[in-house]
């Protein structure tokens, strides 16, 4: 698998995992808080500390479809060095220990999060 591919797989595997997560999120919150309309919801994404950890992800793959979109088209240097960032994000490298504890509890308590963060590692990993 070449680089384009590799950073397209993983970007779209990555949006699984952060939607997973954002829904794992959303219903732990609510059954503390009552349910939420999209809009508190989105607004709680946006601002509330407690969901900046998955900002992480969100930032990411706007920068990986923003890449992909230029009309000029981009430098290969910008496949790898996303494919980096991609690498960052799932070996938890971040400095941030409210983000990886956060990451790791939601991998460690749902099967399909860890399943999605598994291949996202593996494509990643190999290339």
């Amino acid at each position: 698998m070449n680089e384009r591919e590799t950073l397209k797989s993983s970007r779209d595997l990555l949006l699984k995992l952060h939607k997973r997560m954002l829904d794992n999120e959303r219903e732990l919150y609510e059954s503390f808080n009552g349910p939420l309309k999209p809009t508190e919801f989105l607004s709680l994404l946006l601002e509330d500390e407690d969901f900046a950890w998955l900002r992480k992800f969100s930032m990411l793959i706007v920068e990986i479809d923003e890449m992909f979109a230029q009309k000029d088209g981009f430098e290969e240097g910008m496949l790898t060095a996303n494919i980096e960032k991609v690498r960052e994000l799932v070996m938890m490298t971040e400095p941030d220990e409210y983000f990886r504890a956060k990451y790791q509890l939601s991998i460690q308590s749902d099967s399909e999060a860890a399943s999605l963060h598994s291949e996202i590692k593996g494509l990643v990993l190999e290339n």
